[in-house]
């Protein structure tokens, strides 16, 4: 089941494109999918199920062909281990990598791994959050000194702990905030920590050093027959978007920093597998594979993506949708226009002789 847009616009804010196909065709003997991606500008990075990094390009090898998303390297974490998330941090040219409870500093766009005497990676990781506010900073000019870059702050969220740490050229512990209860997923902007534990939604100041809870993952009075996957998306520079399931559809609540409740609510038929924000619109992927786009502003669904069609004739299936991921930098698309404006054509030199009068 899904919504029928209630506000449908003429032109849609989404449209769907592959920019890579046939992935894991170089290994199709194992059991492999992927598990985290990321992009920023013409380059795409792919974390595998079985720990592999995969690094593509957009490449015009052939002026007469489209531009196409090329495999220039190919990696395995030291952990051999699934990966688990890859945030891009463009101000620092860095990418910070989880797998299999640590956390690892690579370099971008080469995706080489820092130096372990520069920088360690850091253990016992269950989830981390990079501060939202300096995920925006635009990538510095080629000829900035390094003394210059900006400190990139994030949380480390552990077992019974949240670390602080401030990230330059080396990186700085700054302090361990005590969390009895733990936590699994978390973002942040500022002094903002939103952190989804087992149960419920909590806001901590880290300033303050203080929690509480916000919201239940689920107000259902019965037991769920599936998991309820905690979601939070980083909606502006103060405000928070949660999910909660309430038995017979799952509601997204607008949060402020401090907890308190902004906006209307969102509302989907099934429990969204993930959110990615484009401001205005919020994009979800629902179970049945299909895609709802709402306006942030109206609350409205403004467009549905069917799931992909089944053709029983076909050997070969459509592929599961696995998730939305969200690229704050930006990244490059090819475009079939783009290559039909810049195909070879004949142009004339020599005009043809004008009667005189």
């Amino acid at each position: 089941m899904t919504y029928a847009p209630t506000n449908p616009i003429s032109v849609p804010p989404v449209q769907l494109q592959s920019l890579i196909s046939g992935i894991f065709e170089f290994d199709s003997e194992h059991q492999v999918h992927v598990s985290a991606a990321q992009a920023l500008g013409s380059e795409l990075y792919v974390g595998c199920s079985n720990g592999e990094l995969l690094r593509f390009a957009l490449q015009a090898d052939d002026p007469k062909k489209l531009e196409a998303y090329s495999l220039l390297s190919r990696q395995t974490l030291p952990t051999g281990k699934s990966v688990d998330d890859i945030v891009i941090i463009p101000c620092q040219y860095r990418a910070l990598i989880q797998s299999d409870r640590q956390l690892f500093f690579y370099s971008i766009p080469s995706l080489d791994p820092v130096a372990s005497n520069v920088i360690r990676p850091i253990r016992q990781v269950v989830t981390f959050a990079v501060d939202h506010l300096h995920l925006r900073r635009p990538a510095p000019p080629p000829s900035t000194a390094p003394q210059s870059v900006e400190p990139i702050d994030f949380c480390v969220v552990k077992r019974r702990a949240v670390a602080l740490f401030t990230l330059r050229e080396r990186l700085q512990s700054i302090k361990e905030i005590p969390l009895p209860q733990g936590g699994i997923l978390a973002k942040r902007i500022g002094h903002s920590l939103c952190l989804a534990d087992n149960v419920h939604y909590n806001v901590v100041d880290l300033n303050a050093a203080s929690l509480f809870p916000i919201l239940p993952l689920s107000q259902a009075m019965d037991p769920t027959p599936f998991p309820i996957k905690p979601s939070i998306t980083v909606v502006g520079d103060s405000e928070f978007l949660i999910l909660s399931w309430t038995g017979a559809s799952t509601l997204g609540v607008f949060i402020t920093g401090e907890g308190d409740p902004v906006r209307g609510t969102l509302e989907w038929p099934s429990h969204p597998e993930s959110v990615c924000l484009d401001y205005p619109y919020i994009t979800t992927l629902l179970p049945n594979n299909t895609i709802e786009i709402h306006n942030v502003e109206t609350q409205s669904i403004v467009q549905v993506i069917g799931a992909p069609p089944v053709n029983e004739e076909a050997e070969r299936q459509p592929p599961e949708r696995l998730g939305l991921v969200e690229s704050m930098g930006g990244y490059f698309v090819s475009s079939t226009q783009g290559s039909e404006k810049m195909k070879m054509t004949r142009v004339p030199l020599l005009r043809a002789a004008q009667p005189t009068t």
